[in-house]
């Protein structure tokens, strides 16, 4: 070793003088000089230009060259026969720049060229780690990279390398998939996490592909989404690399650099659900718009979480409320999506969504800023999405209501009349409509309703109560026990003032709400118009409509219309003994 140093030594060395010629360049801000014939030794381009035009100045001749000041010490101490310290860091660099010089074996045996790639071929391209950090360090030359070939051959390493193992991705994301979905368990479309046998522990950490600049990123994703590589392990660093680019603080990527990256995963996020998370597609939605990509990129994004909406939270919902000021247009197309992807024959997935926007609509309704049209837009998709779900209440629009007019004071009576329209009546519970005839926040006409309702639904629990009273003690002669006939007959007892005491309310809101009903009658308008209809209004049962045809209807997704009427109430004939 030591020998064929000090022949290199002896080969390349020359003598200092006066009449040496020097090459000054400007590297990365700082000069180096170099020794123009000891450098022609080793560089075919060099010793061209010095043949073509001895006292030309190179310097203007070499402004392109892909060289920052490590590289170019490394060609200078090889031009003065001392070892090169050759790194995954350097070598893409390097051997761009002994490239560029024409430092190959045709110019001089064991050139500069030829160690490089032969360090490249040995030390990275056999290790996912290197292979990912030489091919970092290409981004500032990647045109002189692709050219030596070098960026082919990280990539491919790559793949490979993922190909075989891909945990080198990332691990899958963990998410609930709903048991009741009601689908096929042998779904195909609908990724469920594989336990997978660890037949080994590893412990080294695989270098992320965060790493790497879209260029990059985006072609390699690509080629691994055509070698049919896990989707739910791409969708992993994919998620990475959202975190790494996009939603991080960097003020080194600017605006357009996020817009093109955001679209760019948006088209390599896999369409199948519940790869990743309802908060990450919230989020990136969120910046979609922030960033003003592309249509067809929030178009996407809204397609993706309305095929999993089910999985969503309100904290997603308002991660898209905050910055678009409550986009009422994009929360309607997603539960169109919703609905219209939503196959399975159990309705659990379609009670979520409704108690979701129920949630979202309350949790939106105290803030001052909200519109009255964006309130009773969100509203009546509340109601619609509880629509056809009988064992739900509007319990949760009512609540909203009652926030939204405490925290609005100065609503006239018109627009109070005109939120109150989502609400029916029929369908608040005992406790609810109990609450709303006492509300002093609501309009007259709605309290009229609220008080009608309430008197139905007492009469509907008395009347079996008083069956029950009216056929006396008899169940006391079948228990010989004359203690437990005496209980018996206390608790009859207490039954029958309770039910005398609920007549007497019954006969009192009578008369209130006859009252109230003869002043809007004499008024007019929707409201007492609905009230003297109510006796004579009934729905039309020509055919059951199935709770996916309902929802769908609603929501767009059909042809039909549905009716803006919620006030209706079924008047049941059956008055007290």
């Amino acid at each position: 070793m030591a020998a064929a140093r000090k022949g290199i030594e002896c080969s390349t060395w020359r003598p200092r003088s006066k009449l040496t010629s020097e090459l000054q360049l400007h590297i990365c801000g700082s000069l180096f000089t170099l020794d123009k014939e000891l450098l022609a030794t080793k560089s075919s381009k060099i010793a061209k230009l010095i043949h073509r035009n001895p006292n030309a100045d190179l310097s203007n001749l070499l402004r392109d060259i892909p060289a920052d000041r490590e590289s170019m010490d490394i060609v200078r101490t090889f031009c003065h026969g001392i070892g090169t310290n050759l790194t995954t860091e350097n070598i893409v660099r390097v051997s761009c720049v002994a490239k560029y010089l024409g430092m190959t074996d045709d110019h001089s045996p064991e050139n500069l060229l030829t160690r490089a790639l032969t360090f490249f071929e040995r030390r990275v391209v056999p290790s996912w780690n290197n292979s990912v950090r030489a091919l970092k360090t290409a981004e500032n030359i990647l045109d002189h990279a692709s050219e030596l070939g070098l960026v082919d051959y990280c990539a491919k390493s790559i793949i490979s390398k993922a190909m075989e193992d891909p945990r080198l991705l990332g691990e899958s994301i963990k998410i609930n998939i709903p048991i009741s979905d009601g689908e096929d368990s042998n779904e195909e479309n609908v990724y469920k996490p594989n336990a997978r046998r660890k037949l080994f522990d590893i412990e080294w950490k695989s270098e992320d592909l965060s790493l790497l600049g879209l260029r990059l990123y985006g072609p390699i994703i690509n080629a691994m989404i055509q070698q049919k590589i896990p989707q739910e392990n791409i969708a992993a660093s994919i998620c990475q690399y959202a975190k790494t680019w996009l939603f991080s603080d960097d003020e080194k990527v600017d605006e357009n650099s996020r817009r093109e990256i955001v679209e760019a995963l948006v088209q390599l996020l896999p369409h199948e659900r519940y790869m990743v998370t309802c908060t990450f597609l919230f989020n990136m939605l969120r910046y979609a718009k922030y960033l003003d990509a592309s249509s067809d990129c929030i178009n996407g994004l809204e397609l993706r979480i309305g095929k999993q909406l089910d999985q969503a939270s309100v904290k997603d919902m308002m991660l898209i409320a905050k910055d678009e000021q409550y986009d009422t247009e994009c929360v309607r197309r997603i539960l169109k999506n919703f609905y219209m992807h939503y196959t399975g024959r159990d309705p659990t997935g379609l009670g979520l969504v409704a108690e979701l926007i129920d949630e979202f609509l309350i949790e939106i309704s105290a803030d001052i800023d909200l519109k009255m049209e964006t309130f009773v837009a969100f509203a009546d998709m509340s109601v619609a999405a509880s629509e056809g779900l009988s064992h739900r209440t509007s319990d949760g629009v009512y609540r909203a209501v009652d926030i939204y007019l405490d925290k609005h004071r100065h609503l006239t009576e018109t627009e109070k009349e005109e939120i109150c329209r989502v609400l029916n009546c029929n369908r608040l519970s005992g406790g609810a409509c109990e609450h709303a005839a006492q509300n002093e926040r609501l309009p007259v006409r709605f309290v009229v309703q609220a008080l009608y309702v309430a008197q139905l639904k007492l009469r509907e629990a008395i009347v079996p109560r008083i069956l029950v009273g009216g056929g006396g003690g008899g169940g006391g002669s079948e228990n010989s026990n004359s203690g437990f006939v005496k209980r018996q007959e206390k608790e009859e007892e207490g039954e029958r003032m309770e039910i005398e005491r609920m007549e007497s309310k019954v006969k009192e809101l009578e008369r209130e709400c006859d009252v109230m009903r003869r002043e809007i009658e004499r008024g007019g308008g929707c409201c007492g118009s609905g009230l003297s209809n109510y006796n004579v209004v009934k729905k039309n049962k020509i055919g059951k409509m199935s709770v996916w045809k309902e929802m769908k209807r609603k929501f767009g997704c059909g042809i039909s219309m549905y009716d803006d009427c919620h006030c209706q109430v079924k008047k049941k004939k059956v008055h007290p003994r």
